[in-house]
């Protein structure tokens, strides 16, 4: 009954660090990621659903390999602050001359794209960090 039980806190736990990442995320650009989505901005779902695709692979090294509660969350929390420091190291260090949340809230699928995979790296390479 203990494993259930485990599975449902952990399985409550990763959906809300998902919840709070993609919001944290959110909170990194001027717009509503929700509006332009609505509208059809295809470049602004590939930037914030590559962030949480990103992020998912981070939750589920940090689950497959903490020891506790305590330390997956930790290492969940870890990702996501992870994640949103790549996006701002790409933003202001790596292009500092191109601002791609402008680019990607005009519809700029290439950079939308672009920040789909990075994400999606990020979160590789935090996950495979995870595995000590």
């Amino acid at each position: 009954m203990s494993y259930i039980i485990n599975f449902f806190i952990y399985t409550l736990l990763g959906f809300v660090l998902m919840g709070v990442g993609i919001g944290l995320f959110s909170l990194t650009t001027k717009f509503s990621e929700r509006k332009l989505i609505r509208e059809g901005n295809m470049a602004v779902a590939l930037k914030l659903w590559g962030k949480g695709i990103g992020l998912a692979i981070v939750i589920y090294a940090a689950w497959s390999n903490s020891v506790s509660l305590f330390d997956a969350v930790m290492w969940g929390t870890i990702g996501i602050i992870t994640q949103i420091l790549a996006y701002l190291a790409l933003e202001y260090i790596f292009t500092p001359k191109t601002n791609l949340a402008k680019k990607v809230e005009e519809g700029n699928l290439a950079v939308g794209f672009s920040l789909f995979a990075i994400s999606i790296i990020v979160g590789l390479i935090v996950a495979g960090s995870m595995s000590y």
